[in-house]
């Protein structure tokens, strides 16, 4: 497929871009962070983003979705990280839905998908149990009684916990010298007995939470996925959440460098703007050459989810390391470029290189989506 937009993806594209920009800009951000508002987001914005159908994107129609796929989705999510917009889109809309999708339970997914499309619910995938990304390093039990599980065990790093209305768990219901056999997914109600959150505002303003579960019942209608058998469903989940979260931090980068560029163009020194200095004109370029790398892997990565392409996992570790070193860069520039004016609290620029570093971390960084690619490619 060629690595460009249809007709229909450009109008959403500039339909989010309109939407973001008036109802969302960083202002926004900076009101939800000096109201401390405590879920992180706002309910209101929320329901104004799934009326726009932002939430059902990826749901089949079958669910009251729309079926228009990942890409439809990712240039959403390229278009709230140039505004820096706290939502739920991907721990819920992709996440979320994405494995309730892969699970193939039809009980679950017309229980759940139908409310999350219209952003009535809202979920969340709690499967790290370490500082470190770790997907397959599994603890957390689940003992058979009765006609279900008891689950114990501690979920790390679970984005938009505090206000999900249940979880998405991974727990280990078999012993294999394998860590990746033996895992099973349940959805799990936030309100469950047992179940205790505890939330932690992010150095981006973002929440995110840790998840305690001690002797939770959890009936054997709740799981996701084959028994002994989840984590192939987590591991292509979080493959879509890992390109979701690269289109996001392309998003960053590009809106860094477009506000880089036009502080280059008004600052003046010397009686000239900043922008004629040719060493400052390199390094603009050569940011620009590589935000549009990332255009071209980010599409292709959506394209290959959309097209259930064998080279879904190559690719979200292509996009997510390459996308993470190019925001990185675009981040540390726009704050150089501005001087020291562009750490202070009075520009916006400042703001982009704290939710970059937030993004990266999710879903495993540069280094370990480098390592993963070199290993898939038998390096």
């Amino acid at each position: 497929m060629a690595l460009v937009l249809t007709e229909e993806q450009t109008m959403l594209r500039d339909a989010a871009k309109d939407f973001l920009g008036s109802r969302a800009p960083v202002l926004h951000l900076r009101q939800l962070r000096d109201d401390e508002e405590t879920q992180g987001f706002s309910r209101e914005l929320w329901t104004e983003m799934a009326e726009m159908g932002w939430a059902a994107i990826i749901i089949p129609e079958t669910y009251g979705g729309l079926d228009y796929g990942y890409t439809g989705l990712g240039l959403v999510l390229e278009e709230s990280g140039r505004t820096l917009t706290p939502s739920p889109l991907i721990s819920t809309a992709l996440l979320s839905s994405s494995a309730l999708i892969l699970s193939g339970n039809d009980g679950l997914c017309e229980q759940w998908l139908s409310q999350i499309a219209t952003g009535e619910k809202l979920l969340s995938l709690a499967f790290e149990e370490s500082a470190q990304h770790r997907p397959a390093s599994v603890t957390t039990q689940a003992v058979s009684e009765g006609d279900g599980y008891r689950l114990s065990g501690t979920k790390l790093g679970v984005m938009n916990g505090n206000s999900a209305d249940a979880f998405i768990v991974t727990a280990r219901t078999r012993l294999s010298d394998d860590p990746c056999e033996g895992v099973s997914l349940f959805l799990l109600p936030a309100n469950a007995d047992g179940v205790k959150i505890e939330t932690t505002q992010l150095l981006d303003n973002h929440r995110s939470s840790t998840v305690r579960l001690d002797g939770v019942f959890v009936s054997s209608d709740q799981l996701m996925g084959p028994l002994h058998d989840g984590y192939p469903i987590l591991k292509k989940t979080l493959d879509r959440g890992r390109i979701g979260i690269a289109a996001e931090m392309l998003g960053v980068a590009q809106e860094s460098f477009d506000r880089t560029l036009q502080y280059l163009k008004e600052r003046k020194q010397f009686g000239v703007p900043i922008g004629s200095f040719q060493a400052l004109q390199h390094r603009a370029a050569t940011l620009f050459g590589e935000i549009e790398l990332c255009k071209s892997v980010v599409l292709k990565a959506l394209q290959a989810v959309d097209e259930n392409s064998d080279d879904i996992a190559l690719l979200a570790s292509l996009a997510k390391a390459k996308c993470g070193q190019t925001a990185k860069l675009a981040t540390a520039e726009g704050i150089q470029m501005h001087g020291g004016i562009g750490m202070t609290d009075e520009f916006d620029i400042g703001f982009f290189i704290k939710h970059w570093r937030a993004l990266n971390q999710q879903l495993g960084d540069s280094r370990f989506h480098l390592e993963r690619f070199a290993r898939l490619r038998a390096y």
